[in-house]
């Protein structure tokens, strides 16, 4: 049975068999990006003083590329809302990479971003302010665990805006965050502190038994996190101080020692 006549391949007309011909033969750019304030469909003038056969131009095409490039910054950004946009995309691009997480958080964040911006969420509070906390609630939201003292440490705004700014940002924006579990802080620590997966394996399972008995409600995920390591590696023989775990997960020492000794005593094992 014929279901359509004349059906229309929409696929390029060239034939590629590895990357690098694709690439050569490909007609367009690269894909759409939430992370720029354009979403990337700029035209960018290049810095080199070059023609396209390499030759360097004379000093009247010198000075009127450099008038272009001047002007083509200045178009970019068409009004107010464009320019705060494009301040604040940056700032997440700089936070994120410095928080080491990956391209999906950073697609999140901007698209947080945006719709704060479209719900005129971001009036009276800071650009740097909102933009940190849509890119705490990304790390959140694509399970990339952050404490928000990490996400504090590489922001130009201070722990306490951050935090209000993210909740009331998650109420407007109808986010809906399950609390962090402590598990997912596991690996990372472990990892700096360069210990065995089998500590790793008895901190989640400290975790888990602690959790069925209702510890983990009200408790900081990174100290609880922290605390289990610790544990884990004295019943594992592999000697780290408090003060290298608090250290690592950017607690205090009381903290895992408050956390311990309620693991400890759920457990069931001597301190």
């Amino acid at each position: 049975m014929i279901i359509e006549e004349e059906v229309i391949d929409r696929g390029p007309e060239w034939r590629a068999f590895n990357a690098a011909e694709r690439d050569s033969k490909s007609r367009v750019g690269a894909p759409t990006t939430q992370t720029m304030h354009d979403k990337g469909l700029t035209t960018t003038i290049d810095w080199k003083n070059k023609d396209a056969y390499g030759r360097s131009l004379s000093s009247d095409k010198r000075s009127q590329m450099n008038r272009l490039r001047k002007w083509q910054e200045r178009i970019r950004t068409k009004d107010a809302g464009e320019r705060n946009l494009q301040f604040a995309l940056s700032e997440t691009d700089r936070m994120a990479s410095a928080l080491g997480v990956p391209r999906s958080v950073r697609e999140v964040a901007s698209v947080l971003y945006r719709r704060a911006l479209d719900e005129d969420l971001i009036r009276g509070r800071s650009i740097e302010g909102v933009a940190t906390s849509t890119l705490y609630a990304a790390c959140r939201m694509e399970g990339i665990p952050r404490s928000l003292d990490e996400v504090a440490a590489v922001s130009r705004v201070n722990r306490m805006e951050i935090g209000r700014t993210y909740r009331y940002i998650s109420q407007e924006l109808g986010l809906e965050m399950e609390p962090v579990n402590p598990k997912k802080y596991v690996p990372r620590f472990c990892s700096e502190l360069d210990l065995p997966e089998e500590v790793q394996a008895k901190a989640n399972e400290i975790i888990d038994t602690t959790a069925e008995q209702g510890m983990l409600s009200g408790k900081s995920p990174t100290g609880y996190a922290a605390a289990a390591i610790y544990a884990s590696a004295l019943l594992c023989n592999e000697k780290k101080t408090q003060k290298e775990v608090a250290d690592v997960a950017q607690v205090t020492e009381v903290t895992i020692r408050n956390r311990y000794q309620e693991q400890i005593s759920a457990m069931g094992l001597p301190n």
